[in-house]
């Protein structure tokens, strides 16, 4: 409860906001995943697939673990710069899984009358909230005392080996063994086509190797173990939900590096990371 959002406060609060915070990033996440849930949407109900598994299909099939398998590889790749940039892309994708999510899961048994109940949980977000206080204190250069410092430090290194400790040991592989096509089928848009189809115009678009490496991690990242707590308790197929948080985080450890690799291929000198874990760039 409080690691996260520690790390999550002092890398954008000790980080040049100016520098890392990009509007076009920050646009194009937003429409990736706003289409993605579009496509899911409309092939799920095409489909005719029914309400309980329609609202677990599409919310696998988009919503990405990005606040911590997003910021370790993030920061494994670009350091502090990554990070700071990774945290201010989190602030925006957050609350928009969990506005999507709670529409695609509306279809499902008493659906709607969580609407309410979830708004107030996302404006009381730890996330949210560190993200808020953080921005401030990044703008006006402020950093809070020694003491402080080094605590929120201490708590925030702390956020990543024990959260990657919890999902592996949350993995039950006896699941993969009921896994049903739907499951697959929201894997594979979330590990595949999600970010094979988004990757290549960030880089059309003309996003430099560091936001494009960003935006594919965030893309590609498997679904976030949220999702199944969300679609249980608005009557969703829960089940589902679990077997597709497994799949994908099973899958993502070949989809992710094979799709790091290739950017680092693509990107040339611009894209390289040195064994501190800080980009290089070249001119």
């Amino acid at each position: 409860m409080l690691c996260l959002p520690a790390l999550v406060f002092f890398s954008i609060s000790q980080t040049d906001i100016k520098a890392v915070f990009n509007p076009a990033t920050l646009a194009f996440s937003g429409i990736s995943v706003t289409l993605t849930f579009l496509a899911l949407t409309g092939w799920s109900r095409w489909k005719n697939y029914p309400s309980e598994d329609h609202g677990a299909f599409v919310q696998g099939g988009f919503r990405s673990n990005y606040g911590i398998i997003g910021l370790a590889m993030s920061h494994n790749l670009f350091g502090q710069s990554g990070l700071g940039q990774a945290s201010v892309v989190l602030a925006l994708v957050i609350p928009l899984f969990n506005i999507l999510s709670i529409t695609a899961l509306s279809s499902s048994q008493n659906g709607a009358q969580q609407w309410r109940h979830t708004a107030l949980h996302i404006l009381k977000n730890p996330l949210i909230i560190a993200t808020l206080l953080a921005l401030p204190c990044s703008a006006m250069g402020w950093s809070p005392p020694e003491v402080i410092s080094q605590t929120g430090h201490a708590l925030g290194s702390m956020t990543l080996p024990l959260a990657l400790l919890t999902i592996g040991a949350s993995l039950n592989l006896k699941d993969l063994r009921s896994s049903s096509r739907l499951t697959l089928h929201a894997s594979a848009a979330k590990l595949i086509w999600m970010p094979l189809a988004f990757t290549p115009l960030a880089w059309a678009a003309g996003f430099d190797g560091e936001a494009v490496a960003i935006l594919f991690i965030m893309l590609g990242c498997p679904t976030a173990a949220a999702s199944f707590v969300m679609a249980k308790s608005m009557g969703a197929n829960a089940k589902m939900a679990a077997s597709i948080i497994l799949v994908t985080t099973l899958g993502s450890v070949i989809s992710l590096s094979s799709g790091i690799y290739l950017l680092r291929l693509w990107g040339g000198s611009e894209y390289k990371t040195d064994t501190g874990g800080e980009s290089e760039r070249g001119d």
